[in-house]
């Protein structure tokens, strides 16, 4: 029987079941927000935003008299920022194959090479996430270890559905040496990334191994004599409500180190809270440096630091403000590389994948999305050398919506 000739639709269709199949975290996090680009002020180019309403708390009032209080809402954007695309040549004569052996040799290796890409894009927001457990370098290899960072998305009041982990090869596989049976599931043949990845469920979380966990390399600046410059640097949530960042003042470093994004820091005296119950929490607040900063020739440095610092009211952080001169500490050792670990929920990360215009003058283009994905494949004939070119596209951004619902971590000595 003769083979039927692939068009643009058909390849698209595959292409997309394929870059479904080879993504990871891209399948673990929040993908609702596709719906919203209908709204984008500039349509679905590159640049467009989509707006996203953060969560409303209050307090709970005690006794008869009533207290009114401001119902204060937060948004935060998706900018559609990113495309990525492969693009192929081939001889007319292989559009006439099966579209099983036009995928394994074509679709296949391309959707593979764009999934990665999402993937690390979705990777490289765990320096966003401010609650960081275990010690920094050490290998997750005992269900203790494990177990240290669903124990702080308990205590900070992260749902306990749709949790999920994703571990480096090093830390699934210091897992695997102590908790075998645990990972059955790890060993049977599946079809797509996803499931290949899968380690089964622990301690209520969905366990996911991925090599393209990023390393963070913490900068330069030691823990010798950081300090607070200057009490009273606190926050309001109507100030901070769409950023959820704030600028400290400090003082004490050496001269021209650094501070980089994604460093974590403590303050001594401020404590974490519940950020339901609002008690206090046993352990120092942790916070995450925004931007990188070099410190001035005395020693000074503005940080900008998430979570901001608030001491009262429905979006209270911290149990106390930061006095002058409190000690600032950073987690691990001065221009270290550490594997970042994610456990989150569901709704910690965005990923908005968009479908993308038709050139006007391309002939035979197609389109598919299909659950949050959408991919565009665009044909064009070099007639000199009787080889097709092909485009294939895809346009997305990725957030971090909730870094409340995150938690990085480590194993511990």
């Amino acid at each position: 029987m003769a083979n039927t000739l692939l068009t643009p639709s058909i390849i698209a269709k595959e292409a997309l079941m394929q870059l479904e199949n080879n993504l990871v975290i891209a399948n673990l996090v929040h993908r609702a927000y596709e719906g919203e680009y209908t709204q984008l002020s500039n349509g679905n180019r590159i640049g467009s935003t989509v707006t996203i309403r953060k969560p409303i708390r209050y307090t709970v009032r005690q006794g008869a008299v009533a207290t009114v209080q401001d119902t204060t809402e937060g948004s935060t954007t998706i900018v559609i920022d990113k495309q990525r695309g492969v693009d192929i040549a081939f001889g007319s004569s292989d559009l006439t194959l099966k579209i099983a052996d036009f995928s394994e040799r074509y679709i296949q290796p391309a959707m593979s090479q764009i999934a990665n890409e999402v993937d690390m894009d979705l990777y490289g927001l765990y320096d966003d996430i401010f609650n960081w457990v275990g010690t920094p370098g050490e290998t997750i290899n005992s269900f203790a270890d494990f177990g240290k960072a669903p124990e702080r998305m308990d205590e900070m009041a992260i749902p306990m559905t749709e949790r999920r982990a994703v571990l480096s090869p090093a830390d699934y596989w210091g897992m695997v040496g102590n908790f075998t049976t645990l990972f059955a599931k790890a060993g049977e043949t599946a079809e797509t990334a996803l499931r290949r990845a899968s380690l089964g469920v622990v301690a209520n979380v969905d366990v996911y191994q991925a090599q393209n966990i990023k390393t963070h390399t913490r900068g330069t600046a030691d823990n010798t004599t950081p300090l607070v410059d200057g009490a009273g640097q606190v926050s309001t949530y109507l100030a901070v409500k769409d950023t959820n960042t704030q600028n400290l003042l400090t003082k004490g470093w050496d001269a021209t180190v650094t501070i980089k994004a994604g460093d974590i820091i403590t303050i001594a005296g401020v404590n974490a809270v519940n950020p339901v119950s609002k008690q206090t929490l046993p352990f120092l607040r942790q916070f995450v440096v925004n931007a990188d900063v070099t410190t001035a020739g005395g020693g000074g440095a503005t940080l900008s630091i998430s979570p901001a610092i608030i001491t009262t009211g429905a979006y209270k952080t911290v149990d106390a403000a930061p006095a002058d001169n409190a000690v600032i500490t950073i987690s691990g050792t001065a221009s270290t590389g550490y594997r970042q670990n994610i456990y989150f929920h569901k709704n910690a990360f965005a990923l908005c994948m968009i479908p993308m215009e038709l050139p006007e003058g391309a002939v035979r283009a197609a389109r598919e999305s299909y659950k949050g994905l959408s991919c565009r494949v665009v044909p064009y004939y070099d007639g000199t050398n009787d080889v097709s070119n092909w485009r294939f596209d895809v346009l997305y951004g990725v957030r971090t919506i909730y870094p409340e619902l995150a938690v990085r971590s480590s194993g511990t000595a």
